[in-house]
This record gives C-alpha cells, structure tokens and sequence, in this order.
C-alpha cells in the first residue's frame, strides 16, 4: 500500500502560514494588534475573501454625554453616534534573495528555510518601519516627505491632540516648526508631568481618543499605550518622580523595569521603548534635536491585509542559484476621521495624541 504524501503546494502554503506567524510575532508592536475596535492596530483581513484594493474601516467616537434620569424626557436628547469611515487602499511590498546551491539538491522547503532568516527579518522591519510612519504621518504622508505647509495644517486641525515640550501654549500660532522651535533641552524633556498631561489631553480631545479596556500587567481602566524612542525614554527614566514611582509600587528587585529595561507604566500609561522612531535633527530651540511619541488609544492605525506574505522560487543560472522571494499585499495608516462635514474634511487623528520633546545626544 502506497503511503499518502502531502502535497508539495500544500506543504508550502503551511510553511508560509508559519513564517507570517514568526515574522509577525517578532515584531515590538504584535502585542497591540487585533481585529476589533478596542485594538490599537485594528487588523481587516477581509480582502484575502474577495477581489478588491480597499478596506473601509468604520470610526466610532465615545459617548460622552451624562444619562437622562428618572422619568425625565429621553427623546430629543440623543446623542450624535458620529460614526465615520476610512478607505485604506493595499500595496504590494516585496523581496529576494539568491541561494547559491545546486536546485535537485534542494526541495521547496529545505531552499525556504535557507532563506528564512534574513527574509524573516526583512519582513518583521518592513511591517514595524510601516507602523512608525503611519504614527508620524501628516494626513497620510511620510512625515520627512511632508512640507511645512502641509504640517501647519495637519496641526490646526490637531491643535486639541498635539503637545510641544511640558506646555499646551508652545503651539505658537499654530505653526509647526515655529511651535518646534520653542522646545528646549532643560524644561521640555519627556517627564510624568507631560505623560499625564498627553493623557488629558487625549480624555479632552474633541472628540475623545478612546482609551483600551483593563488589560494586564496591572494596568486597570481608562489606559494607554505610549510610544517612545529611546532617547525620551531615558530622560523619562532618569526622572526623580517616575523613579519613585517606578520603585515603590512596582515589583522589587530584579523583576522592577528599573533593573530590567523593560517597559514602565505611570498614571495607566504603559510606556513602550521604540528605538527605531526617528529623531528630527537641529529643529528645537537652539538647534536641539526633537524626536515624536505617541499616544495611543483604540483604533489609532488600521492594517489592511489582502495577501499575508507569500514565498516564491525560481530558477537562475542554469538552475545554479536559486531565488526566493517573498511578497505580500497589505498597508499600514493612521486612522483619521473628518471633523467637518464629510469623511475626509479637516481631518483628525483618531486614536493618538502626538507629543513632541527635546532628544538631545548622549554626550
């Protein structure tokens, strides 16, 4: 009796399911995707199902007004839903490599896992380099590729989800490198006091950046997730106050995020080293350099997946060297809904509150 063998398509496709598992699950910001409207990164998959280059994902705004009691009148004091959608349109990213080995001496799979490495690692910095300019971007646009005409109106319409250094009122005139300008390196470093200010402003913001739900590592209600380079976060930690609190109600001893390196958390707000959020140079007062974090509540970016990556050989050479190459069809934005009277008028940052602060070098 003849043994039953998979098929060499199917062994493929599994491998490939694996690898996106692997390459999603190194990347820093796996942790806070998923498929509902409490995620960060809200992900749609519904392309892999049907034809089509775009998703619509639908904005909701938080309920803010106070219950109607007793045997008072409900109707006509409703409240505006005020639902809004985004059309996210893919892309096709995709990479090689060669593998100089003789084709019979490698099958399908053996020629994949040759390659896994750097293609896995290729694929988990395009996926985390896609989120880091979708938070940064201005209204769609790569924030280095943007023009100052384009940044003075991005903040107008953020003017109540934009912090310059420790004060609201550094937002001169609403201009953005005038507003950038007025951070400097001794009162406009990341400290609690400007982590629970961006949080207020997030709870204030018309309309609301919704917070996430109760999630782990002792974190409770009305919580967010900040962003942060490296440099904010060592300022940030260098702080006698987060100090404090990092020490006296965290765990003791090597497990505390002090000895660790780990993430912190303050006033419901978990902060997440992002080493790789770019610093933007000689724009402070002075010439200091700057660099962004972000705020984050639900539905800050959206993740449109119509092909997860595929992998592909072929022949070279006289079937000398082979190459594989790894392709996938999706696209990473910043949720925004329009604040005027259609979707895509005067557009707001749904779900993040961008603080700008000085991230001067180590000396």
């Amino acid at each position: 009796m003849a043994d039953t063998k998979a098929a060499t398509g199917l062994k493929v496709q599994n491998w490939d399911s694996e690898y996106y598992k692997e390459a999603l699950n190194a990347n820093i910001f796996k942790p806070y995707m998923g498929t509902d409207d409490n995620s960060i990164i809200q992900v749609n998959e519904d392309l892999k199902k049907k034809k089509g280059d775009s998703i619509t994902f639908a904005l909701r705004n938080k309920l803010k007004n106070s219950a109607t009691t007793g045997s008072n009148t409900l109707e006509g004091n409703e409240e505006d839903l005020t639902t809004r959608s985004q059309k996210v349109t893919v892309e096709q990213y995709r990479h090689a490599v060669l593998v100089p080995m003789l084709e019979e001496q490698f099958s399908a799979i053996p020629l994949r896992e040759a390659a896994k490495g750097a293609l896995l690692d290729w694929n988990m910095e395009l996926t985390r380099d896609r989120i880091i300019t979708a938070l940064g971007s201005i209204n769609g646009v790569a924030y280095p590729s943007a023009s100052e005409a384009q940044k003075d109106a991005w903040l107008v319409d953020n003017a109540d989800r934009v912090l310059f250094g420790k004060l609201k009122s550094n937002a001169s005139s609403l201009d953005h490198s005038t507003s950038l300008a007025n951070i400097d390196n001794t009162d406009d470093k990341l400290t609690p006091d400007a982590l629970s200010l961006m949080k207020r402003i997030a709870k204030t913001a018309a309309p609301r950046i919704k917070p996430l739900t109760p999630r782990e590592g002792g974190v409770t209600s009305d919580s967010f997730i900040m962003f942060a380079p490296s440099l904010l976060v060592r300022d940030l930690s260098l702080n006698s106050t987060f100090l404090q609190a990092n020490r006296e109600a965290r765990n003791r001893g090597t497990l505390n995020p002090i000895f660790k390196g780990a993430d912190y958390i303050f006033d419901n707000i978990v902060i997440v080293e992002v080493e790789d959020i770019p610093v933007y140079t000689g724009v402070g007062a002075g010439g200091i350099n700057v660099a962004p974090c972000y705020l984050c509540g639900a539905q800050a970016l959206a993740m449109a997946v119509a092909k997860r990556p595929e992998t592909i050989s072929e022949d070279r050479d006289y079937k000398d060297k082979m190459g594989v190459a790894v392709r996938q069809v999706y696209e990473i934005v910043k949720l925004q809904f329009g604040s005027g009277a259609g979707d895509t008028d005067d557009l707001k940052d749904h779900g993040v509150v961008t603080g700008y602060f000085a991230a001067v070098a180590d000396a």
